[in-house]
């Protein structure tokens, strides 16, 4: 019998997968914050698995190992890897692994920056490039010639999928595909017998039209925590509150209702230029091994998503990352990485 998983995130990992910030990218005076966010990022994780660091181009290259000779970015278990790309979003552009019958597989979706909205020809060649070069190991790569984006969608790592549909049937990054095909293809794909197709939640200022990891997560096989909003003042209130009584209609694979843990919202965030609303979050959390790197932003909400989360995690440190700087790009800390699980034993 054929067995296909989509690990849980908080499955041992084997790496984790991030991508440097270009100088010709679009951070401009957001340059150096960014890059030294991503140091933060890859410290905290080095420290605990294995970094796979791609170099973007000759610039990232340089500063990279400027910052390694200065010892403020971790040298050891970092692997530093040369291929060319766009944006720093490795959890749209990486590999999604599954595990099949046993063995770690690869799976290439086609990526267009989401639905179109920017130039994404290097990031849609990324994971060939990667595999090509080596840097992923000798477990093999499949194509798949559909639009997927692995923020899109969240996995309980028991055959359990979450997704939004504002996002995935938005009409742009599979035109003509039906709700029906995409939903077998998801099931076949990642070996999943449910799948939660949400029909609520979106936070101001996100590219990505509604992805999962902006706004529910796994944190066990049947415990979601999502992003709330507590002020009715705020322009999220609506929407929010209407994903949270869809998430309480929710029944898991044995027909229970999930546990549910609310996020608090962070007050807003705004666009240092032109002032508009950026989508901070708290449900962008990252997990690798024995941590959770969580997005911080000055903010005392910061101190009660801390809590909440290590309330759900219990036996791994939360650690902190201002992600001020990746937020003005409309990303953050789960965007920002791909974990390459391991092999179960």
């Amino acid at each position: 019998m054929n067995t296909v998983v989509l690990p849980a995130e908080w499955a041992p990992q084997a790496a984790m997968l991030l991508v440097w910030p270009r100088r010709d990218g679009d951070w401009g005076t957001g340059l150096v914050a960014a890059r030294d966010t991503l140091q933060a990022v890859v410290n905290a994780l080095a420290a605990r698995q294995p970094v796979i660091l791609v170099a973007p181009d000759v610039d990232a290259r340089h500063d990279i190992g400027q910052r390694q000779s200065e010892a403020r970015l971790a040298h050891e278990g970092v692997c530093v890897a040369d291929v060319a790309a766009d944006d720093i979003w490795a959890r749209d552009t990486g590999p999604i692994t599954v595990i099949a019958n046993g063995h770690r597989c690869f799976i290439d979706w086609r990526f267009e920056g989401w639905g179109g909205k920017f130039s994404a020809v290097a990031d849609n060649a990324l994971c060939a490039k990667l595999h090509a070069g080596g840097w992923l190991g000798a477990d093999p790569l499949a194509r798949q010639d559909w639009v997927l984006e692995g923020g899109s969608i969240e996995s309980n790592g028991a055959g359990t999928l979450l997704t939004t549909r504002r996002c995935l049937m938005d009409g742009k990054r599979n035109p003509g595909v039906d709700s029906r095909a995409l939903d077998t293809r998801l099931r076949e794909v990642f070996g999943a017998h449910t799948l939660h197709w949400l029909e609520h939640g979106a936070l101001i200022g996100d590219d990505t039209d509604s992805h999962i990891d902006t706004l529910v997560r796994f944190v066990d096989e049947t415990t979601l925590v999502y992003q709330g909003c507590a002020d009715p003042n705020d322009a999220h209130y609506a929407e929010l509150a209407a994903l949270a009584d869809e998430l309480a209609g929710l029944r898991d694979a044995n027909g229970q209702p999930y546990r549910l843990i609310e996020l608090p919202l962070p007050r807003p965030q705004h666009d240092p230029d032109d002032g508009h609303r950026l989508p901070a979050g708290y449900a962008n959390f990252l997990l690798a091994n024995g941590c959770v790197l969580m997005p911080a932003f000055d903010d005392p909400a910061d101190d009660i998503a801390a809590v909440r989360l290590a309330e759900c995690f219990s036996d791994r440190q939360i650690i902190r990352i201002d992600s001020r700087a990746l937020i003005r790009q409309h990303g953050g800390l789960h965007c920002a990485a791909m974990q390459i699980p391991a092999l179960p034993i």
